[in-house]
């Protein structure tokens, strides 16, 4: 079993070690996004304080959407943005061929390197978005705007398998999208529609939670809430018990949906592959 494994295992230390050379990029990236959630939490700040009467019912307090705000910068690089890069240029050199001479399963090949790749990203963000808003902000005397540590250890432990699953279920959306490059022989077209709906649905641009009450159901259930909303929330502490268990079983049963209508729709796209370039 391990012996089978061991092209897969190569394929995400070869795409780790790669994304992990752009610390330029990850330094650039934890600039914006420190930026973006500075702005962000003035906007709210400038909500809770001028709404007086909602502040007390309002379904996430000031400090929690402040952190809500931090944890998504953190985890921005979790979002399924778009395909591949490396397989969109093989797709239009015709390199992709390559890839199906392998004596592999070419959806694990795809996934290992797509999780690869995020994981590459998201770790030094991550990383550094927690030192600044966990550390260094509390020391420059900033710590209402701060990132304020999980409610207890078990919602720790809890935050740390959704965001685990969180990453299974991102890299299976960026195969996906891997699929529908295959088939259309360009990436714009997914990534046009994948990255706003990713933004909005995952609670990116607006906490979940802050949404009209008639849609809640209907966002807590779709994927993309397992992306960020979900993690965002075993973090600050509100979801517990049977909740927590659901939201959990939530993320798993999306995974494994989108792994088989992904695994079916590559077996489809394969059969009828032309080869274009050369």
């Amino acid at each position: 079993m391990i012996h089978a494994a061991t092209p897969y295992l190569a394929a995400f230390r070869a795409r780790w070690q790669t994304t992990m050379r752009y610390r330029a990029a990850a330094l650039a990236g934890f600039v914006t996004q420190c930026w973006w959630g500075v702005i962000n939490i003035m906007i709210y700040a400038a909500f809770y304080h001028g709404a007086h009467d909602a502040a007390g019912t309002a379904p996430l307090g000031l400090h929690q959407t402040v952190t809500y705000v931090w944890i998504m910068q953190g985890t921005l690089a979790l979002m399924p943005w778009s395909c591949d890069p490396e397989i969109a240029d093989a797709v239009r050199s015709g390199a992709v061929a390559h890839d199906l001479l392998r004596p592999i399963d070419l959806w694990w090949w795809w996934s290992c390197r797509a999780t690869a790749r995020i994981l590459g990203r998201l770790v030094p963000r991550a990383l550094l978005i927690v030192a600044f808003a966990g550390l260094v902000l509390p020391l420059a005397g900033l710590g209402a705007w701060a990132l304020r540590p999980p409610a207890s250890l078990p919602d720790a432990a809890l935050f740390a398998v959704s965001i685990l699953m969180g990453l299974a279920l991102s890299a299976s959306i960026v195969v996906l999208l891997n699929i529908v490059t295959v088939r259309t022989l360009s990436p714009a077209g997914g990534s046009a529609v994948i990255t706003p709906l990713a933004l909005i649905l995952s609670g990116n641009l607006l906490p979940l939670a802050l949404f009209p009450g008639a849609v809640q159901t209907l966002l807590i259930l779709q994927p993309f809430a397992g992306l960020g909303d979900l993690p965002c929330r075993f973090w600050l502490g509100t979801l517990h018990g049977g909740r927590a268990v659901l939201a959990l079983g939530q993320q798993a049963a999306w995974i494994a949906a989108l792994t088989m209508i992904g695994r079916a729709s590559l077996r489809r796209t394969l059969h009828r592959l032309e080869i274009q370039g050369g």
